[in-house]
């Protein structure tokens, strides 16, 4: 496989969001507003490169009876460190964003990425995975939070588009999360058997 296939598997074919359905707590939970999505999703493929890489790098040093627990010590590190990043540089993001940060540890995105790619391929080419996985989930994430900040509060990444009597609380709160999800889904799936 090409590094650029490598690279374009998880934007388009393997999206984690859209087509592998992973991932649901932090996209349903973060994308009130595109700049929470994109903020989630950057974040999330900062510890996807460095775990892929890490992983990858460590995999012959591990032993298959400590494997899981090893990832999350990986993965773990590297999402400290975006934690304490955030909250020293952004913190009006990292308050927004909360407790979601510290549970990338345990996003299947990112275990999945580092079990299925990054424990069977080289540096390189599983740190290219984890970007293709990382700038999929932010794509996604931020298309779902722009959808449901434009329908909700008529507003586009924090500028008013619409009056804010257009906006429909539904797609603020959680349901609202389900139904743009839901047709987001239905979009994709149109678009790739066309």
């Amino acid at each position: 496989m090409s590094n650029i296939k490598t690279l374009t598997n998880g934007i388009i074919r393997e999206n984690p969001v859209f087509v592998l359905l992973l991932g649901m707590c932090p996209t349903l939970g973060t994308t009130s507003s595109a700049i929470n999505g994109l903020g989630m999703g950057l974040a999330t493929a900062f510890v996807l490169v460095c775990s892929n890489a890490a992983v990858s790098m460590l995999k012959k040093l591990i032993p298959d009876a400590v494997r899981i627990p090893a990832y999350i010590v990986v993965i773990a590190t590297f999402v400290t460190v975006v934690q304490m990043s955030m909250e020293a540089f952004v913190p009006a993001l990292y308050a927004s964003l909360g407790l979601f940060i510290p549970l990338i540890v345990v996003n299947c995105v990112v275990l999945g990425r580092a079990e299925a790619f990054a424990a069977k391929n080289s540096v390189s080419r599983s740190a290219l995975d984890g970007l293709g996985a990382g700038i999929g989930f932010t794509l996604a994430l931020a298309l779902l939070g722009a959808v449901r900040e434009l329908f909700g509060t008529g507003k586009f990444f924090g500028l008013t588009l619409l009056p804010e009597e257009y906006g429909s609380l539904i797609f603020v709160l959680a349901p609202g999360a389900f139904i743009a999800l839901g047709y987001l889904i239905a979009i994709v799936n149109k678009l790739k058997k066309a």
